[in-house]
């Protein structure tokens, strides 16, 4: 059930972070790609930083983070090459 979960938050985060960053979504496949991704560098930020987030709707907020994050770096990343 977790990772229903898991999967659930990353959709959603993925395409909050679309919202976000006015780069519209990435259609289901790549808001959940964007948003489980997202969750994990959203983490590993609030980690460093010594934030904890607790229950759906901290997970929810550490993944969009994330997911903005890794859309800023994508544009960046893509904007050198």
């Amino acid at each position: 059930m977790h990772f229903v979960w898991f999967i659930l938050i990353g959709i959603a985060a993925g395409w909050l972070a679309g919202q976000i960053v006015k780069g519209g979504g990435f259609g289901l496949v790549g808001d959940l790609i964007v948003g489980v991704i997202g969750a994990v560098l959203g983490g590993f930020l609030f980690g460093l930083l010594g934030i904890t987030a607790v229950g759906l709707l901290g997970s929810l907020i550490t993944a969009t983070v994330g997911a903005i994050v890794l859309i800023a770096l994508l544009r960046v990343i893509k904007k050198k090459a």
